[in-house]
């Protein structure tokens, strides 16, 4: 008779929330996950002394909870490499490197390299966006998105590309802007209404280019928004109308849809947004 729990209880409580085990295991690694981020803020203001010592402790204690959580995560799911390659997969892996890598990077040559893999540290953060039901459907917009995302930021850049050049050949050197990549610069900042002020435009025909480029950054500021807020809608739309088939509980299932996709049953009409 074995006393070790089957990969099926094991999964029911890792990747479940619908278990007193599961909320038990997810409430407790929240708590956790916090607490190695707290540490690895605060390390990094501690370089010496007694509580560099009580940090280097307490990380390589998260360091081997997580790297627990991660075996046995890869252990009970159905598809270890599926997961491994996720997301979350791959924050979970990032939430265990860290402490391993920077113990094998060691000498003075490497401090830089050491303070990059420390940092990752705080990528743990990001495990918290599976406890957030509303934090999956904002992936799931942005994902939907993608592509008109991508074409609007292309046209962005293209636009940066020509307004920096328009704004070397009317300034010039004498006036800040020394080169084509500058005059770049100085669109990007304009666009986005950063405006450092570091590079400024003396002449008329400058200050009314820069004006153009000017209302053109608010444009830049509310396509974007719009184009992820529709579809935000449209999957919160989806999600509120899914249904769960009778026979077979699957979800997932299109807004119109009559009949279950995976077994065929009717569906019950969805309900009405109030």
């Amino acid at each position: 008779m074995s006393f070790l729990p089957s990969k099926a209880a094991v999964h029911r409580v890792i990747f479940g929330t619908d278990t007193p085990g599961g909320r038990l295991f997810d409430e407790v690694l929240i708590v956790v996950i916090l607490l190695s981020v707290a540490v690895a803020i605060f390390d990094s203001a501690v370089q010496e002394g007694a509580w560099q010592q009580v940090f280097t402790v307490l990380e390589w204690g998260f360091t081997l909870l997580f790297t627990v959580e991660y075996l046995l995560r890869l252990w009970c799911s159905p598809n270890p490499s599926r997961y491994a390659r996720s997301f979350y997969g791959i924050i979970d892996l990032l939430a265990t490197l860290p402490a391993y890598l920077a113990y094998f990077y060691s000498g003075a040559g490497m401090l830089l390299v050491i303070r990059l893999v420390r940092v990752l540290r705080i990528f743990r953060i990001l495990k918290l966006l599976a406890y957030v039901e509303e934090a999956n459907v904002l992936m799931v917009s942005l994902y939907a998105s993608r592509r008109k995302i991508l074409v609007f930021l292309s046209s962005v850049f293209v636009a940066a590309i020509v307004f920096g050049s328009l704004m070397y050949v009317v300034e010039g050197p004498e006036n800040g802007f020394s080169s084509i990549p500058k005059g770049i610069y100085w669109a990007v900042i304009t666009i986005t209404t950063v405006g450092y002020g570091d590079m400024v435009p003396h002449t008329p025909l400058g200050q009314a280019l820069a004006a153009v480029v000017m209302l053109v950054g608010y444009s830049v500021i509310a396509v974007p928004t719009g184009i992820v807020t529709s579809e935000l809608l449209y999957q919160m739309q989806r999600r509120h109308n899914d249904r769960h088939c009778p026979g077979c509980a699957a979800s997932g299932h299109e807004p119109d849809a009559q009949f279950c996709r995976h077994c065929g049953t009717p569906l019950a009409e969805p309900a009405e947004i109030t």
